[in-house]
C-alpha cells in the first residue's frame, strides 16, 4: 500500500524496468454558479473540483526529496492542493525519456479534467496520500 511520496519512490525502485514519474499538479476550486451549501463546505475544505495548473515528468533520482519537489512547484507561480502521479515503466532496461511521457501526461490531464482520477496517487503538499471523496 502506498501512502506517501517515500513509499511511491520505493515502490519505483523496486520495478524490474525503470520508471519516469509523471506530476499533475491540481488546484481545488469551485464552480461560478456554487450553491450557498457548495460554498460552505468548500470553506471547510469539502468539495470543488481540481483543476490541473501544472505537469510535469521526471525521473526518480531527480525528485527523490518531496520538498524540493514542492519548491520547484512554487517558482512556477501556480498555487496548488493536490498533485496527482503516476509512473510510466521503461523498456528493456531503458528508461522512459521525457518525449516519450509528454502523450500520457497529457492524457493523465485530460482525464483528470474529466474527474477519472482513480489510477492516480493523489498526494497533499506534505507528500502524503489523501483520500478523495
Amino acid at each position: 500500500m502506498i501512502s506517501s511520496y517515500t513509499d511511491l519512490l520505493k515502490a519505483a525502485d523496486a520495478e524490474p524496468e525503470p520508471q519516469r514519474l509523471l506530476f499533475v499538479f491540481c488546484r481545488a476550486e469551485l464552480p461560478d454558479d456554487a450553491s450557498d451549501a457548495e460554498k460552505a463546505a468548500f470553506a471547510n475544505g469539502e468539495g470543488g473540483a481540481l483543476t490541473p495548473v501544472v505537469c510535469v515528468d521526471k525521473a526518480p533520482e531527480e525528485v527523490s526529496d518531496f520538498d524540493a519537489l514542492v519548491e520547484e512547484s512554487r517558482q512556477t507561480g501556480q498555487s496548488w492542493d493536490v498533485v496527482f502521479v503516476a509512473a510510466m515503466s521503461g523498456r528493456g532496461g531503458m528508461k522512459p525519456s521525457s518525449d516519450e511521457a509528454q502523450q500520457p501526461l497529457t492524457m493523465m490531464v485530460e482525464s483528470i479534467r474529466l474527474g477519472h482520477v482513480g489510477n492516480y496517487l493523489p498526494l497533499d503538499r506534505t507528500g502524503q496520500s489523501v483520500s478523495l471523496g
